[in-house]
């Protein structure tokens, strides 16, 4: 019995993360530095503002781990920003009732949701740190003038050709040999909010990820387990599944459905933009050594090139009206390669 590469993929995660503390596996930015949060906080503040304020809005995160994220950010816009921390309403999607419970005890004021397109309507700004990553990914081999499609059957990858008329599947030009991941769901997510978006009501989402700047082909499905890499393809359910995320796929989305899409930029390059070296150096400078040393280490992780910096990229898909969001400027020419 073979089982399409997505769908084996989607019931993994589902299983790992009903059952598994993901965190012994591996951390994410927001555990790194509290800086992290903090400015995409005051990013949303800002991007609140160019919307023109409205009031209610709300406040959205796609995969909120354990609320460090969300919690880090509502502290900084409460001190910086109260206005807006009063005009905004909660709302965290996250299916994993695990996650949700931890979540809950930062974050008590949230309204919780299965899927970004549950979201209410209303203007809104939604923030996804290593969201899109763990969305299933179907996998296409070029063979001469076709295609086949990768599944998986007793723990290893088998191929079968794919149908004439999904033979012109979008984003699908490689040479012969090289293997084309196309990840329909993180399209959909895109499409959804642009189209959100380019309605009245508005609205800007920020996806902080990893992958490359533009297309290439490559296999790039991995798996953690135990903070060590794992096969991807053993045993379902016991390992965090990933890929690298498309953002050129996306960006092509939400042009089509009439919203804006900016970046994708380099994380070390937009944190920067956003001054988070500079909030952390604040910070560090009223700390003991250890403590400023290890406030310091966290944003050379997030930052450095060789580091986070470089591999994981920030992009914007806003409303067609919003001037450049902050981290965007369009006229900085150090966008990642």
């Amino acid at each position: 019995m073979k089982e399409r590469l997505d769908r084996f993929m989607a019931r993994a995660n589902a299983t790992y993360y009903a059952t598994h503390n993901p965190y012994a596996d591996f951390t994410t930015a927001p555990e790194i530095s509290q800086g992290f949060g903090e400015v995409l906080g005051l990013w949303a503040a800002i991007v609140w503002q160019a919307m023109g304020r409205p009031d209610p809005v709300i406040l959205a995160e796609a995969g909120p781990g354990r609320g460090t994220l969300m919690a880090d950010a509502l502290r900084a816009v409460g001190r910086v920003a109260p206005e807006f921390a009063a005009a905004l309403r909660l709302h965290l999607v996250e299916s994993s009732p695990e996650l949700r419970a931890l979540q809950a005890v930062r974050l008590p004021q949230a309204t919780w949701h299965d899927r970004v397109d549950a979201l209410p309507p209303g203007p809104m700004i939604l923030l996804a740190n290593e969201f899109l990553d763990a969305l299933p990914i179907r996998q296409f081999v070029r063979h001469g003038r076709g295609w086949s499609e990768r599944y998986v059957a007793e723990s290893r990858l088998v191929e079968a050709p794919v149908p004439a008329a999904e033979q012109a599947l979008p984003g699908l030009e490689a040479p012969e040999g090289a293997v084309v991941e196309v990840c329909e769901e993180a399209r959909a997510v895109a499409r959804q909010l642009a189209a959100r978006f380019a309605a009245p009501s508005g609205g800007a989402a920020l996806f902080v990820d990893y992958g490359p700047a533009a297309r290439a082909p490559g296999d790039s499905l991995q798996a953690l387990r135990e903070g060590q890499f794992a096969d991807p393809l053993a045993d379902p359910g016991e390992a965090d599944l990933t890929a690298h995320v498309d953002f050129a796929a996306l960006a092509e989305a939400a042009h089509a459905a009439g919203a804006q899409a900016l970046g994708p930029v380099a994380q070390g390059v937009f944190l920067a933009r956003l001054g988070l070296p500079q909030r952390m150096e604040k910070l560090a400078a009223g700390q003991s050594p250890a403590q400023a040393a290890a406030l310091l280490a966290g944003v050379r992780r997030l930052t450095e090139p060789h580091a986070m910096g470089r591999l994981f990229k920030a992009l914007a898909l806003c409303a067609p009206g919003l001037p450049v969001l902050p981290g965007f400027a369009a006229e900085s020419d150090d966008h990642a390669r």
